[in-house]
């Protein structure tokens, strides 16, 4: 397939997005004084807005390509749950994955005077689910594993993801050959064995490999370490301003193939929500039928306009037509 018809064929394709649901809270103000209590500004809220975050946020960017999303994980029982599932809801993301929970919502509120962040506090609960949240969310899994396309598991460290759960979602995922993508955290690498692919950045995967990556020598030995430790089939690290580097493990031997990808961002303005694109943008093309080259290019055009715009953001299937077109693969 070329790529034309991969971004063609993006359309309709069935994501499932596993993980911790954030709630990333807004408040626009303005600054004219210095607060008689202390040493810190005063903030003159002007106004308020909610958006989709963590692996809710990548349910949003399947959704912008044209892809259908249902997103697993929990939510509290207060308000906040609420507005994010109502904003999950609005965006046309398939809800039947989402349980409540006694925990609360996890939500991080960032504070914005004259577009500076002043302060940002979040509201989270990071112990690991159990009980009867856990027990509905694993029998959901069951079931729609192999209902869909491709599985993306968005791990933010917030309780959702264990060894555990990543096994079970790998088991079913055998009975149908479906494709797992992890967005990894430190500290969790172990949770990731037999997966398809993991997506980490230069610091997640210097860290998940134990070794300092601080030149092409060095990153290569950790690529190639973490495909070994992990039995994982493939790696694609992103490193920011460089690109990215995909390695895989060749079928029937021990080798393992490495192909570098340089950026195609013009302009940076803003790298929040880059990681949610990229995996996003590489599950759903390989789902579409790209293989793993195609999909890291794919994947790369989409981080490059996301990081030209400010905020959290997503790219469409036209935008990134458009990208594709204009270099000339």
């Amino acid at each position: 397939m070329n790529y034309q018809q991969i971004i063609k064929a993006l359309a309709g394709k069935k994501i499932l997005v596993i993980g911790d649901l954030i709630l990333d809270r807004y408040l626009f103000g303005k600054v004219s004084r210095i607060s008689p209590e202390a040493p810190v500004p005063i903030v003159d809220v002007i106004s308020e807005s909610f958006l989709l975050g963590g692996a809710a946020n990548v349910a949003s960017n399947v959704v912008a390509l044209g892809g259908h999303a249902t997103v697993a994980g929990i939510i509290g029982r207060g308000a906040a749950g609420q507005v994010l599932h109502g904003l999950l809801t609005d965006r046309g993301i398939a809800t039947d994955g989402v349980f409540e929970d006694k925990r609360p919502t996890t939500v991080k509120t960032r504070v914005i005077a004259h577009n500076q962040q002043v302060v940002r506090f979040d509201r989270e609960d990071r112990s690991r689910i159990e009980g009867k949240s856990l027990t509905a969310l694993l029998a959901f899994l069951k079931k729609a594993v192999p209902a869909h396309d491709a599985v993306i598991i968005s791990d933010y460290k917030k309780g959702v993801i264990s060894a555990a759960l990543v096994a079970a979602v790998v088991t079913h995922a055998k009975r149908n050959t479906t494709f797992v993508a992890v967005d990894p955290k430190v500290g969790h690498f172990h949770f990731y064995r037999k997966v398809s692919l993991i997506t980490p950045n230069l610091m997640e995967a210097s860290q998940g490999a134990g070794i300092e990556i601080r030149d092409e020598q060095s990153l290569l030995k950790a690529g190639r370490t973490l495909i070994a430790r992990l039995g994982c089939a493939s790696v694609l690290i992103t490193r920011s301003e460089e690109g990215m580097s995909l390695f895989k493990k060749l079928p029937g031997s021990r080798g393992v193939a490495v192909e570098h990808f340089p950026t195609v961002a013009k302009k940076v303005y803003d790298v929040t929500g880059a990681g949610d694109t990229v995996i996003a943008t590489f599950a759903l093309s390989y789902a579409a039928g790209a293989t793993l080259e195609q999909a890291a290019v794919i994947a790369n055009h989409a981080a490059g306009i996301v990081v030209a715009e400010v905020g959290t953001a997503t790219a469409s299937s036209a935008q990134l037509l458009s990208a594709l077109k204009n270099s000339d693969i």
